[in-house]
């Protein structure tokens, strides 16, 4: 009778006894919030780097193209910034670089979320209006030129990003890196330039809309944001100049000038063939 007692009890305790914080903290998958668009910055921070790119890839292919259709990679830089994140093993949960992507890609879920028509909560993100306008701009025809696009696309990851900082440091306490604030430097140049692409280049040098073919200037194709090649091999060399890499440095900025020759050539041997 005793023993029964005790187990009564014990399944008594388990049913009241709230599951470890680990378990209560685990984040829905990728595909649930790209589906949703309702996962916070805090469930979006526990998610591991590929888990990110699968949840940017399917917003920017699933509600993303219904809103406004074509640029289906319209976050392409993003994606290749995660890819690098992910092969230097950069970014795990609860790090400050985990809480600055995860404030960018929160800003892009809740500002699909506001442009389709689902509800008007931020979540507090400063970015989501940004990204909802961007992207209702961009379905109403409003961003064509070259200059006006990179100008909206930048001034809404900025402010994202700067909401990602300030959780990471005022929320949470935590403090970039040397590194890591070097690299940071690197993507608010790539911010800047995005932002102050003069109107009168898209005169000059009208190049291609982003994700269409061709983008002849290396400004073009460094700021095409659709495309994750120049991100991932920017941000290579920015890593290592932020490391003070002698040795790394002139071999990832030679991979980046490749990646954009590889890119040009197809294009300059079909005219030679013409």
């Amino acid at each position: 009778m005793r023993a029964a007692a005790v187990g009564i009890v014990a399944l008594f305790l388990l049913s009241v006894v709230p599951a470890p914080a680990s378990a209560a903290r685990q984040p829905r998958d990728p595909l649930t919030c790209a589906a949703t668009l309702d996962c916070p910055l805090a469930e979006i921070d526990l998610m591991t780097m590929p888990q990110r790119l699968e949840f940017l890839i399917a917003m920017s292919e699933g509600p993303a193209a219904e809103i406004a259709p074509g640029y289906a990679p319209r976050w392409g830089n993003i994606a290749g910034i995660i890819t690098f994140f992910a092969a230097h093993d950069m970014g795990e949960p609860g790090t400050w670089v985990s809480y600055v992507d995860a404030g960018i890609l929160e800003g892009i879920e809740r500002g699909i979320a506001i442009a389709a028509g689902r509800g008007t909560d931020t979540f507090g993100n400063p970015g989501s209006a940004l990204w909802a306008s961007y992207l209702v701009r961009l379905r109403d025809g409003e961003l064509t030129g070259r200059a006006a696009h990179d100008r909206a696309w930048s001034e809404a990851e900025q402010a994202a990003t700067d909401h990602g900082v300030t959780v990471a440091e005022q929320v949470h306490g935590l403090v970039a890196s040397g590194v890591e604030q070097r690299f940071f430097s690197y993507s608010e140049f790539y911010r800047w330039v995005l932002r102050n692409r003069p109107a009168l280049f898209d005169v000059v040098s009208p190049g291609a809309r982003p994700g269409e073919r061709f983008q002849l200037t290396f400004v073009d194709w460094f700021t095409d944001v659709t495309n994750p090649v120049p991100a991932r091999r920017g941000a290579e060399l920015a890593l290592d100049l932020a490391e003070f890499d002698a040795v790394g440095g002139p071999f990832s900025g030679l991979a980046l000038l490749h990646a954009y020759a590889e890119y040009l050539a197809p294009e300059y041997l079909a005219a030679a063939r013409a």
